[in-house]
This record gives structure tokens, C-alpha cells and sequence, in this order.
């Protein structure tokens, strides 16, 4: 299947577009608790329910706008792009889900906890799963993340499955989706695609019993339910678009944006105890990412100095290599 599209270029250098559009999705995502808690008098599967039902003629006009709807039919027609579409849409769906209760439900620190520790998880299956080595930095900061969660899970007396559930179904979200050959706006449309049945019968199943809030009583619900999509597809279309205008180093430090935000929130807007069992985990969880951020720019440094040493000095009697030659993260759409 030809990838028109669905090869992110990486920028060597940050561009301001790129910066603006990465920023302004980080921002919009830590302000999302602030809708959701508009909708928590709602059910968390209603909510998910319109967030994928309005969220689909977003992506649809914003694809057709780009003109890159082919990639989505022929990925239609592969059972093995399909199949690997309903996991990433099955892991999302559920990560919305988690999310949305989490936030009705006065679970906003707790959210933040699972979105500061994604990235620690990230490395994990990384190692596990792809064999990836562990430097010592990456393993002292993992190793940090999980006595934060033991604290957090001797103080409640049970496992805080809302963070967990969140770091979970990300972090094997984004593995999954490391694997869809199409682009992040394209596969995003392939997994509303997949879940419109489901939201569809769920949304005639809760009008058919009176359960709905859509077109009943307030109109201010309606509204709220429709723009679930607009909450959900334009921030991720402009991170995908900034996305790939930035270096990798800039994504990583910019994408705890959200989550101290989300932590923001819970402490001062929306009075969630802050015990002294957070107290601990919480610096914990920050030091470990620190840990995290140093280390990842260290060896990105280091690569680029190796890199740049080699580019320099080429071995005598050895052709340089071709310079049409990029690593697959780094090739222009369709290449």
C-alpha cells in the first residue's frame, strides 16, 4: 500500500509554525478538564459516544480539505490495516472512557498522575517489548515512577487504576499506532470510521430507553454533545501538523504542558485533596521526568555529534552515502 502521507517528516531544527501548533494542541488538551466538567452531569460512555460521532465529519472535511482520503479507502480494504485500526480505536476508546469518568468522578489528580508517568511507561515497553537497552538514568526514573504509585497505592488501600488505566491504554495506544502505515490524521479517521457503529447504536439505544441528554430538555446539552467533536479532533489535527515541524526533544519537554495543567486544575479549580501521600508521589513522578528529559537529550545530542563527526570524516575509499537516503521517520509522505 503506497503511504501518501503517512510518513511524519521530522525536522532537524524547530520551526515557529510547528512550535505554535504544538503548543496551542498542549493547551487546548489541559483545558479539556474544564469541558468535560460541563458534561460530567452525563454518562462517561454518552460522552465518548458523541465524541466519536462528531468528531468524524471534522476529520472527514479536514482530510478531503488536504486531499488525503485515498490512504483511509485502500486502508479499508487491507484486513491487516483494519484489524491493526480496530486495536488502536478498541485502546483509545477505552483511554477516552477512563478519561472523561476520571474528570466527572473527581479524579483530575489522578488523571494527571497517568498522563506524567505515560512517558516512563513508554520506555518500559519499549525495552520489553522491542528490546530496546535501559540506561541508567531510564531505569533510576522508572524506578522512581513505581515507588510513586506504591505510595499512592498503600495510602487508598487499593491500586490507582485510573492513572494506571490511563498510562496503560496510551502508552499501548501509541505502540499500536507506531504500526498503522498511514499518517495520524488518516489513521485517526480510520478509527472513528471503526467505532461510528458501535457510537451509533449506543446513541439509538440511549434515545430508545429516554436516556439521552442529545435533543432532550436543554439545548445547552445538545450543544455541549456536539462539541465533544470539535474537543477531540481539532487538537489532535494540530498536533499531528506540528508535530512534524519539531524535533523530538522539543515534543518531549512540551507534552508535560497538558498534564501540569490538568493537575492545575484539580488542586485550585476543582478542590481535589491534595494529601500528603501526593505530596510525596507527586515531586517523585517530577523528578523521575526530569531524570527522563536529561537523559533522552543527552543521547540526542550525542547521536547528532556522532552523526555529524561521520558526515565530516568519511572513511578513505568508502562513497559517502547517498543523500536521498533518510531513516523511515524522517521521509517526506509517499517516499
Amino acid at each position: 500500500m503506497r503511504n501518501s502521507g503517512s510518513l511524519i517528516e521530522k525536522s532537524d531544527a524547530d520551526t515557529p509554525q510547528g512550535l505554535a501548533f504544538a503548543v496551542a494542541a498542549y493547551v487546548l488538551w489541559g483545558f479539556l478538564p474544564l469541558y468535560m466538567k460541563l458534561v460530567a452531569h452525563m454518562s462517561a460512555a454518552e460522552v465518548v459516544t458523541h465524541r466519536v460521532i462528531w468528531s468524524l465529519p471534522i476529520a472527514v472535511v479536514v482530510l478531503i480539505v488536504l486531499r488525503r482520503t485515498s490512504d483511509v479507502r485502500i486502508a479499508l480494504r487491507s484486513p491487516k490495516v483494519l484489524a491493526m485500526g480496530c486495536v488502536t480505536a478498541a485502546l483509545i476508546s477505552v483511554n477516552w472512557g477512563i478519561y472523561v469518568w476520571a474528570i466527572s468522578a473527581d479524579h483530575a489528580l489522578d488523571a494527571a498522575l497517568g498522563y506524567y508517568i505515560n512517558p516512563l511507561f513508554s520506555i518500559l515497553l519499549g525495552a520489553v517489548l522491542l528490546g530496546e537497552r535501559l540506561s541508567r538514568s531510564q531505569m533510576a526514573a522508572i524506578a522512581l515512577a513505581v515507588g510513586a504509585v506504591l505510595i499512592l497505592t498503600f495510602d487508598a488501600g487499593g491500586i490507582p487504576w485510573v492513572s494506571l488505566g490511563l498510562m496503560f491504554s496510551w502508552g499501548f495506544y501509541a505502540l499500536a499506532k507506531k504500526s498503522l502505515p498511514i499518517g495520524p490524521n488518516q489513521g485517526f479517521l480510520l478509527e472513528v470510521l471503526i467505532l461510528i457503529g458501535p457510537a451509533l447504536v449506543y446513541f439509538a439505544y440511549l434515545a430508545g430507553t429516554g436516556q439521552s441528554h442529545f435533543a432532550v430538555g436543554s439545548g445547552m446539552d445538545t450543544w455541549l454533545l456536539i462539541g465533544c467533536g470539535v474537543v477531540t479532533a481539532v487538537p489532535l489535527m494540530i498536533y499531528a501538523n506540528g508535530a512534524k515541524l519539531l524535533r523530538l526533544s522539543t515534543i518531549a519537554i512540551l507534552q508535560y504542558i497538558a498534564p501540569t495543567m490538568i493537575f492545575l486544575f484539580a488542586v485550585f479549580a476543582f478542590n481535589e485533596p491534595f494529601g500528603r501521600a501526593r505530596m510525596i508521589a507527586f515531586p517523585m513522578i517530577w523528578i523521575a521526568l526530569v531524570i527522563y528529559t536529561v537523559s533522552m537529550l543527552s543521547q540526542m545530542r550525542r547521536k547528532g555529534d556522532g552523526d555529524g563527526r561521520r558526515k565530516a570524516k568519511p572513511h578513505a575509499g568508502v562513497e559517502p552515502a547517498s543523500s536521498s537516503y533518510r531513516p523511515f521517520w524522517q521521509r517526506k509522505p509517499g517516499c
